[in-house]
């Protein structure tokens, strides 16, 4: 079904109800596993249309702010969700405490209890009002970033349009842009330091609320981390800082020197190469026709749905007044049908968006095709697989979309993705200052920042940057704001990736066949066993990202 013809209706609190107590009754009156079962497929049709209703309405809302109707209806999902979420919690407990418990264990995946016993610890009804005010402010956030205008060249324009500009081959437009990004943002510096101040409160407020001592502890059991925890990621930030840090610094300062800087300034971090940064040599129609005989060449299957993404009108690239500004892959689970928003600002990223993100749409549909919908495309740091890993199995048909500069394009992809794993531990170890530390002012906020950056990117300079180098590159990271925590999977992630591309230089065959089978397990296994299964050592690890670097590296110089 094409997107526009997917039809909107309100899913509500009182039809959520409804089916709960028909769940709650056939539960009541079980007399064997097979009553639990039917009274499960209750449950899944209710959470299926209210999933798809709250997905649709953020979409549409994200593709025009400005939409009074749309804008109205994420405000009544704001409001009810922590409802429809007391709803869910009920019926986990119910699952968990049936008497037919063991049985259901031997017909459901038992990844799917752990997910329940987690749902457990993340909510009560003490907490619905501050949930409310939580989605709120997120809402608020969200209108804020996409209504931001920023002064260009007698013009303004959003921010996502704005940022291309750093990748300019032109150092002076490079820094006018930096400029022009840090004027904007300050002119909003209150509401964005007053944002951020009620959020980490009234998180903070709703994890002591559940016995915890801070957000922290609730932030890891809202993203339902199953297969590592703080201490884990506290490790792989160690592994990078030993490892990749002075690997990514060596590469930035051997770069300032070729093009002859004293040092890499905060608008010259997008550069990776001397000369003329790549860029597509398509237009948006030519970058999608590309990318059906990429996907067609690669797997007859890829390809038939990449067709079928095109075919309803899955796509929305345009950048425009009133778009949300980021970029992302959501579902319908009712109609099976992915969707993916970007802004395309005629930078390397319009590309990325049709590998990136595709692979995200991939796995929904192997989900929805053959997988567990209980267990979805699994957890953040498994999804983010699926897309960083794809971006790197399509380095083989390269020269369609950028030609000559094909190499270019891969360097820079390389060294971008290494780059971004010491850029991505600093936002993830600056939320858990944050959410440490709720009482810090924001200035307090921007001096951590300030030394996370050093700690992590010494080789990058901010000095003389209006507001950015204040320390308040954070503000514009919308994840920090919509999804604390999320972050670092992005950098776990990116470390499967570059091994995924390792495996594909040696036998690409098998890293597709092997990334396919990634894929298709969705949530069904645990990280650590999508690793083992993939041939793929742990980024826990101690050392292991230094036999990963190396290897990047290596690959480099064949560029």
């Amino acid at each position: 079904m094409k997107f526009k013809e997917i039809p909107y209706v309100r899913y509500t609190i009182e039809e959520g109800r409804s089916a709960f107590q028909k769940v709650t009754e056939t539960l009541k009156h079980a007399k064997c596993v097979e009553d639990v079962l039917e009274a499960k497929k209750i449950y899944d049709k209710a959470a299926i249309g209210y999933a798809t209703a709250s997905s649709l309405a953020n979409c549409r809302f994200t593709l025009n702010t400005h939409d009074r109707f749309y804008t109205e209806e994420v405000e009544y999902y704001d409001e009810v969700s922590p409802l429809f979420e007391e709803l869910s919690v009920g019926f986990a407990d119910m699952l968990l405490k049936s008497p037919f418990r063991k049985e259901l264990e031997e017909k459901i995946n038992p990844r799917f209890f752990k997910r329940a016993e987690i749902a457990q610890k993340t909510f009560s009804p003490e907490v619905i009002e501050d949930c409310q005010k939580e989605n709120s402010i997120v809402t608020e956030y969200s209108k804020l970033m996409a209504s931001m205008r920023f002064q260009w060249e007698g013009k303004t324009v959003p921010l996502s349009s704005l940022r291309g500009h750093l990748e300019d081959s032109d150092r002076n437009v490079r820094k006018k842009c930096a400029f022009a990004i840090g004027e904007g943002l300050r002119e909003h510096a209150e509401e964005l330091d007053g944002i951020y101040d009620r959020l980490v409160k009234i998180r903070t407020t709703i994890a002591r609320k559940l016995g915890f001592s801070n957000f922290t502890q609730l932030g890891y059991l809202r993203m339902c981390r199953m297969d590592y925890d703080r201490d884990m990621v506290a490790a792989f930030r160690e592994n990078v800082k030993e490892s990749l840090v002075p690997c990514v610094s060596a590469l930035k300062n051997k770069l300032a020197k070729e093009l002859g800087y004293e040092s890499l300034s905060f608008y010259d971090n997008e550069i990776y190469t001397t000369g003329t940064p790549p860029k597509p040599i398509l237009n948006e129609k030519e970058i999608f026709e590309a990318a059906v005989e990429m996907y067609d060449d690669m797997n007859p299957e890829i390809g038939a749905f990449m067709r079928q993404m095109l075919e309803n009108e899955a796509f929305d690239v345009e950048a425009r007044e009133g778009k949300w500004g980021g970029g992302y892959c959501t579902t319908f689970p009712l109609y099976k049908q992915p969707f993916i928003l970007a802004n395309f600002n005629g930078s390397c990223g319009d590309v990325d968006v049709i590998t990136h993100e595709f692979g995200h749409a991939l796995a929904a549909y192997y989900v929805f095709k053959q997988g567990d919908l209980d267990l979805d495309v699994g957890g953040m740091e498994t999804a983010e697989c699926h897309s960083m890993s794809m971006e790197f199995l399509c380095w083989k048909y390269t020269e369609k979309f950028f030609g000559s500069m094909a190499n270019a394009y891969r360097k820079k992809h390389l060294l971008s993705a290494l780059s971004f794993i010491p850029y991505g531990v600093i936002v993830d170890e600056f939320q858990h200052e944050m959410y440490d530390h709720p009482e810090y002012t924001p200035t307090q906020r921007k001096e951590v920042y300030r030394n996370l950056e050093a700690k992590y990117r010494p080789y990058l300079d901010c000095t003389g940057i209006p507001y950015i180098e204040e320390g308040t590159r954070w503000q514009y990271q919308m994840h920090i704001f919509e999804s604390p925590f999320y972050y670092i999977d992005y950098c776990l992630a990116q470390t499967v990736a570059l091994w995924f591309l390792v495996k594909s230089r040696k036998d690409y065959e098998k890293a597709l066949s092997d990334y396919l089978t990634f894929v298709k397990a969705g949530g069904q296994k645990s990280f650590q066993d999508l690793l083992k299964d993939a041939g793929i050592a742990s980024p826990f690890k101690k050392g292991s990202l230094e036999e990963m670097c190396k290897k990047v590296l290596e690959i480099s110089e064949t560029l």
